[in-house]
This record gives structure tokens, sequence and C-alpha cells, in this order.
């Protein structure tokens, strides 16, 4: 399973980029392969704002439908459009396709993500 190590992770499967107060967000490797091929992304609308926990979009693959999960609060500043006629490209390259690009409203969130290594453990006991 790959895990990049230069950004956090939330127990929900949810990646997290840090570039200052700019946060890129998509899912996992782990979680694109549990739910299989990727047919459909919904995303919230820019300006929105989104607490951590809540979910800010929905993924549908040939299995299931599943929530995605904000690992921070803020607004959302861009959304990454190309995943609304090519969702398979999540299936390709998971931490190369974002979601949504957020800016954070609390850097203190952060320290409830998992580092790399903390995910890859947290993995492993699913």
């Amino acid at each position: 399973m790959n895990i990049p190590t230069d950004r956090k992770y939330s127990r929900e499967h949810e990646w997290a980029k840090i570039d200052n107060s700019e946060v890129s967000i998509g899912i996992t490797d782990h979680a694109q392969h549990e739910l299989g091929d990727i047919v459909f992304v919904e995303l919230p609308e820019v300006g929105a704002q989104y607490r951590a926990g809540e979910v800010f979009a929905v993924v549908e693959s040939v299995k299931a439908a599943s929530d995605v999960y904000a690992p921070v609060s803020g607004k959302i500043l861009k959304t990454n459009e190309e995943l609304l006629t090519a969702p398979e490209i999540i299936n390709s390259d998971p931490y190369g396709s974002w979601f949504v690009v957020i800016e954070m409203s609390d850097q203190g969130e952060l320290e409830q993500l998992l580092e790399a290594g903390e995910y890859s453990e947290f993995c492993k006991g699913e």
C-alpha cells in the first residue's frame, strides 16, 4: 500500500497535504482500493464552509457509495473539476487526484491527524 510521507491522514481514509493555511484533500490508496472502480464524484461548492468531520463530498464506485469527510475545518477555495468527468483517475492516482483545497481555519486540528507510519499501522488493524 502506497502512503506518501508528505501529508497527514484521517481515520476515515482521507489525506491532507498542507501548504501553509491551504490544505489539499483526497482519499487514500487504501480507500480507493476498498471502493473498487470509481464511477462518480460529487464535490462541494467553492466558498462552502465545513468543520472537521463533516461530509463534504461523495464517491460512488461499482461496489458502493462512500462519504468523504473534511479532515480539517475551513472554506473551500478550489474543487478538482476534472474528477466530475473522469472520476476513474482516483483509482490510478489517488494521491494526485485531490478533491478540494480548503483554507484551514484551525491549524490545531492537524494534531488529530495521523502521520504516514501511524496511518499504515491503523490500516493494518482494520
